[in-house]
């Protein structure tokens, strides 16, 4: 195996043990994480149900929209016909 040498630039990037332990101090615990997530899963489940409510409501509108085109024909030949 060779020797690896690194320069003085890459030294000075390597984390020492304190880097480490500033780093842990800085990340969040299991039980915030889980907050986290459970939050996420909420925010989820609210985009679900609203995706579903919307395709809901255009199956209704289209549902009218055509009914109204239905009468909208019917009135006019009802208006030649009295006219």
């Amino acid at each position: 195996m060779k020797n690896m040498t690194i320069t003085p630039e890459q030294f000075n990037k390597l984390a020492t043990k304190q880097d480490i332990k500033d780093m842990e101090e800085r990340l969040v615990s299991k039980a915030e994480f889980n907050k986290v997530l459970t939050s996420v899963d909420g925010l989820a489940e609210k985009i679900d149900n609203f995706q579903t409510e919307l395709a809901a409501n255009r199956g209704t509108h289209d549902r009218f929209e055509q009914k109204s085109i239905r009468t909208d024909k019917q009135l006019s030949v009802i208006e030649r016909k009295t006219a």
